[in-house]
């Protein structure tokens, strides 16, 4: 639907003297996700990590000319054809108009909360009921206090059913959401543990959710949650409840029965006057009792018991991420087979569009037809033909009848359309693909998993799963922790601590990072060779390395004074002034620096010369996590200061200085100066035991065979270990020419199985290592993970006497590299 700027501005009770005529359709929060900008309405939304308004002058650049702002700034005053919509808050400004946007919608809108299952609840409904409803749902998780407006902005003219999720961290929240959504159904998921710390109990977070459904015409709930069943009593919810239960037979929906087999569940049921059953292809828990509320939401909605046994036997996990591999031949593959619709297809763009950076790399689709859109083919395919050349899109494969039919909208390089996956295959195509940045986009019933398994690289099963949200995550928790302007550097050095330096430097550019950080000239190179153009500083350059320094525009760290000299006479030979250094002050930790007394003759050879111009002073502490060293660490930054206030007064120009590490930043934040550095934190460890931080790195691997082995036999080479009992033993691909340290053998380390630990038994091999499984349901082919959520590599660190980093950095380079992001 589209507005005019005077109706948004009678929406949010703001006075236009002259509004400039605009028609909006687009509601924008993130710059960098802007698409069209004469449709575009930016909110300039203050957070505690960042404050929008910074971004207005360049969208404006871009051609943006309608802004939500809470202040006005001098450097606008040029821009007379743009409307500055002036409220108090952004947010609540977004969400007024969001309410707003829903209060024109006579339809039945599902609202979801809970703490678990609401992403695969919502995405179950939509599988079931796709087929017989044009409906618009939050794409992934959005359920947040942005999320959620935007996700409401989708309804439109074509929109039969809505389905939304709402998420809450913190008390009252959700009255801003209930009326966002304005629910008619609502369905409460399983209460558990998600977000607890911000709430005084349980019930209080329970009573905050259960204000989602305060206007439903009915809400849906386990009946044998007493907590919930309690806070419902409690709230007095004046709609009509529908509740089901696996006990309670007056329950409106009475599950009589469930029968597990070794793939599937067969439910069955009783509701009104009739008894039913139907299959679904899980077994576990959570997977029943969400499919369980889907049963009585479609039940509500009249599916008929036919339809909803048929549908429930054909529901797929809910992939609720994209993942980039390693393609053949030179090529990335962006596999996002979650789901076809047209908002997730902008979704995985811009994520394309982010991986992209200066690599020449073609950019390309492969993407299926958009089904159940409600929308006329032409119209549907003309939006995403608009969204695919914004993308810069060069080349497009299109998979089915109805996008095939429409070939003639899309206005790319390069395109081929096929009527089935089946077609494309035969047809060879994929053999051509050479250095692309390939985004498989298709819906489940056109299995692009197929094409995926042809086009991606195949190596060593063994797989690290780097999560890339997760790392945003940490990089604001840490940025939020220091004064607004103080600049963050990033280390991505020795390959992002194992993660991969590439993604992980381009996941932090998109995010405005300042500066990165690496070791050795050859690592900030291969940064520059795939696009990163932020500044990077080198910490550990050597003598004779300024040309690899001054051809890929890195920053050296400068420590004593034969590089300073090496690097002047270099800089004078050239011709160059004023080339950035970083230069290192030992303050106690006399590993790398200038010592204090070293500064006058520092100081003279600084001004003596043209060639070089410090960007920043900087020092390291030895021992910022701990407490004992408190006095010490104080010392340290006394004498750093007094040192770099010499230096800069000296030189008489201004200069960064920076003596904070991932610890520092936790626990001397007032010490933060004009720059921080963040290393471990990054990747999702606490040096100083801090909460908050999200696990990035997950190591996976499989079982490849298990064996009955018999009491008092040995395993492994060596013979170091004998059984004491018979057990079964598992063999897993995983040995110490992939990371693992052979002091994890012989029961010092262990990994996770099927949510449970085993040890590893005998001497760790070259390949490969046994695990005892005694006590585990394992089989062959079973997932094992040797470090991440649950198997923390901090723990794993102390059973050896190591430390996290060491653990992280010793990953091998043939183990798969896998990023996802939500």
């Amino acid at each position: 639907m589209i507005y005019s700027i005077q109706q948004i501005a009678s929406v949010l009770g703001v006075k236009q003297d002259h509004p400039r005529p605009a028609e909006i359709s687009i509601l924008l929060t993130d710059s960098r996700r802007l698409t069209l900008p004469s449709e575009t309405l930016f909110f300039a939304l203050e957070t505690k990590n960042n404050d929008a308004h910074a971004f207005v002058s360049e969208l404006y650049q871009m051609g943006v000319r309608n802004f939500v702002v809470t202040k006005l700034f001098p450097e606008w005053a040029p821009f007379t054809d743009a409307n500055f919509l002036k409220v108090k808050n952004s947010l609540s400004a977004l969400q007024k108009l969001a309410a707003y946007h829903r209060s024109q919608f006579d339809i039945p809108v599902i609202g979801i909360t809970g703490s678990n299952g609401k992403t695969i609840v919502k995405e179950w409904l939509y599988q079931l009921l796709e087929e017989s409803f044009n409906i618009v749902r939050s794409p992934r998780s959005y359920n947040s206090q942005i999320g959620v407006p935007l996700s409401v902005w989708q309804l439109d003219e074509q929109t039969e059913l809505g389905i939304f999720e709402a998420g809450i961290s913190m008390p009252d929240e959700m009255e801003y959401l209930e009326p966002v959504i304005r629910p008619t159904i609502g369905v409460l998921t399983k209460i558990g543990e998600a977000h607890q710390e911000n709430f005084v109990s349980l019930q209080q977070k329970c009573m905050e959710k259960l204000e989602l459904f305060a206007n439903c015409d009915v809400f849906i709930y386990d009946e044998d949650n007493e907590p919930v069943t309690r806070c419902v009593d409690m709230m007095v919810l004046s709609q009509k409840t529908f509740s089901w239960s696996r006990k309670d037979r007056d329950a409106h929906l009475y599950i009589s029965g469930i029968e597990k087999k070794e793939e599937e569940t067969t439910i069955h049921y009783s509701f009104l006057d009739f008894d039913d059953s139907f299959v679904i292809p899980f077994t576990d828990e959570a997977s029943i009792e969400n499919a369980i509320h889907c049963l009585a939401v479609s039940l509500y909605l009249h599916l008929s018991p036919a339809d909803i046994a048929a549908r429930m036997l054909l529901l797929e996990p809910v992939a609720m991420r994209l993942d980039l591999r390693k393609g053949k031949n030179d090529c990335l593959v962006i596999n996002d087979t979650y789901n076809s619709d047209i908002n997730s297809i902008k979704i995985a763009l811009d994520f394309q569009q982010q991986r992209r950076m200066d690599r020449p790399r073609k950019k390309t689709i492969i993407l299926s037809d958009i089904l159940q859109s409600g929308v006329a083919p032409k119209v549907l395919y003309k939006r995403v033909a608009g969204m695919v050349e914004q993308g810069g899109v060069r080349k497009l494969i299109g998979i089915g009848q109805d996008i095939a039919a429409n070939a003639h909208l899309f206005a790319v390089p390069e395109k081929t359309f096929y009527t089935s996956t089946d077609e494309f295959i035969r047809s060879g195509e994929w053999k051509n693909f050479h250095q692309e940045l390939i985004l498989l986009k298709g819906a489940r019933r056109y299995h692009f998993e197929l094409i995926s398994a042809l086009i991606e690289e195949r190596i060593h099963e063994t797989q690290l799963e780097v999560d890339l949200d997760a790392v945003v995550h940490n990089f604001n928790f840490y940025k939020s922790k220091l004064q607004p302007g103080v600049k963050l550097v990033c280390m991505v050095k020795a390959n992002g601590y194992g993660a991969g330096a590439v993604e992980i430097a381009k996941t932090l550019q998109y995010h405005r990072c300042d500066y990165l950080a690496v070791a050795v000239a050859e690592e900030g190179m291969l940064l520059r060779n795939e696009g990163i153009t932020l500044p990077v500083i080198v910490l550990n350059p050597e003598v004779n390395g300024f040309e690899e320094l001054l051809s890929a525009d890195l920053e050296p760290e400068v420590y004593s004074f034969r590089i300073l000299g090496a690097f002047i006479r270099e800089a004078e030979r050239r011709g160059i002034t004023d080339y950035p250094v970083h230069l290192k002050i030992d303050s106690g930790m006399h590993r790398l620096g200038f010592l204090p007394e070293e500064v006058p003759q520092l100081v003279r050879t600084l001004k003596a010369q043209k060639g070089l111009k410090v960007r920043s002073l900087f020092s390291h502490l030895s021992a910022s996590e701990s407490w004992t060293f408190d006095d010490f660490t104080h010392h340290q930054m006394d004498t750093f200061k007094r040192v770099a206030d010499d230096i800069e007064t000296a030189l008489r120009y201004k200069v960064y200085k920076h003596i904070l590490n991932s610890a520092g930043i936790e626990r001397f934040a007032d010490s933060h100066w004009d720059m921080a550095r963040l290393g471990i934190g990054l990747y999702g460890i606490s040096a100083s035991g801090l909460s908050g931080l999200r696990n990035v790195c997950t190591l996976k691997t499989t079982i490849l065979q298990i064996k009955e082995i018999a009491s008092n036999e040995t395993i492994g080479y060596g013979r170091k270990e004998r059984l004491n009992r018979d057990a079964r033993i598992a063999t897993i691909r995983f040995g110490y020419a992939d990371g693992l340290d052979r002091q994890f053998g012989n029961r010092k380390g262990k990994v996770k199985i099927n949510g449970q630990y085993a040890p590893i038994v005998g001497n760790v091999c070259m390949d490969l290592c046994m695990v005892d499984v005694t006590d585990i349901p394992a089989k062959e082919g079973d997932t094992v993970m040797l470090f991440g959520e649950g198997l923390p590599v901090v723990e794993l660190a102390d059973s050896i006497g190591t430390i996290p980093y060491e653990i992280l950095t010793s990953i091998s380079p043939r183990v798969k590299r896998i990023y996802i992001k939500e």
